[in-house]
C-alpha cells in the first residue's frame, strides 16, 4: 500500500527531527565524552548516572515531567515567553528538546568509550611538540575516535526515528509539527487502518536494518595473522 501525503508528510518531519537531534547531540557528547573519559572529578560518577536516566526511566515518564517544565507555567515555558518566543510544549522546537535529553545517553555512551580507548602514546606525543589541549581534541582524538563517533551517530539518529513516549507526552498530532512517524503508526493502528500501518512499519523496518548493517561495518574485524 502506498504512503498517504500526511504519511510522508510525517516521515519527512522524523528524518528532520533526527537530523538536527543527531547534529545536536555530537556537539554537546564529543566534549563531554571526552571530559567523562579523561577526568578524574568525584562529580563524574554522579553526573553520567544523572545523564543516562533516560535508558532505564519509562518515556511517558520523562515526557510527563518535560511537558511539565515545558508548559506555559512551567520553567522552561516561562523562561521562551520572557525571550518573546511561544511555550515549546507541543511545538517542534519541544520535540528536538525531549528527543536530544531522551537520546543523549545513546549517543554519550559511545562516544566516551571511544574516547577512553584511545592509545594514551599520540596524545602525549601532541603535548611534547606543545599543542594545546584543544588542538589535541580535535587533531588528534577526534580523528582517532571518527569511527566511534560516527557510530553513536548513527544510533542517535536511529533511537530519534523511532520514539513513541516522548514525543506523543510533548508534542501529541499536530500534523506538519508534531505529528512523527511513531505517532501517524499509532493513529493508523487505532483507526484500524492496518494496510497503512504495515506500510509505514515496513519502511521504518528497512530504515533500522539499513542502520545497523552500517554500525556494525564501523565495528573492528580481527585482522589476519599472515605467515
Amino acid at each position: 500500500m502506498r504512503l498517504t501525503q500526511d504519511d510522508w508528510q510525517a516521515l519527512a518531519l522524523t528524518l528532520r527531527l533526527a537530523g538536527v537531534v543527531t547534529g545536536l547531540l555530537l556537539l554537546v557528547c564529543a566534549p563531554l565524552g571526552w571530559w567523562l573519559a579523561r577526568t578524574r572529578c568525584r562529580l563524574a560518577g554522579p553526573l553520567e548516572a544523572v545523564l543516562s536516566l533516560p535508558m532505564v526511566l519509562p518515556p511517558t515518564v520523562l515526557g510527563y515531567y518535560l511537558l511539565v517544565l515545558m508548559a506555559p507555567q512551567g520553567g522552561l515555558g516561562r523562561l521562551f515567553t520572557a525571550a518573546g518566543g511561544a511555550p515549546p510544549a507541543f511545538t517542534f522546537t519541544g520535540l528536538v528538546i525531549g528527543s536530544v535529553i531522551y537520546s543523549l545517553p545513546f549517543v554519550l555512551q559511545p562516544v566516551r568509550n571511544s574516547f577512553a580507548a584511545l592509545e594514551s602514546e599520540a596524545l602525549e606525543a601532541a603535548a611534547c611538540l606543545r599543542a594545546a589541549p584543544l588542538d589535541r581534541f580535535f587533531t588528534v582524538a577526534v580523528p582517532m575516535a571518527f569511527p566511534g563517533l560516527l557510530t553513536a551517530a548513527i544510533l542517535g539518529f536511529a533511537h530519534t526515528l523511532g520514539e513513541f513516549g516522548v514525543v506523543l507526552m510533548l508534542g501529541g498530532s499536530i500534523p506538519g509539527e508534531t505529528r512523527v512517524v511513531s505517532i501517524a503508526l499509532y493513529d493508523h493502528v487505532e483507526a484500524m487502518n492496518y494496510g497503512a500501518a504495515n506500510s509505514l512499519a515496513l519502511r521504518l523496518l528497512g530504515l533500522s536494518f539499513l542502520m545497523l548493517l552500517a554500525v556494525n561495518a564501523l565495528k573492528p574485524r580481527p585482522g589476519r595473522r599472515g605467515a
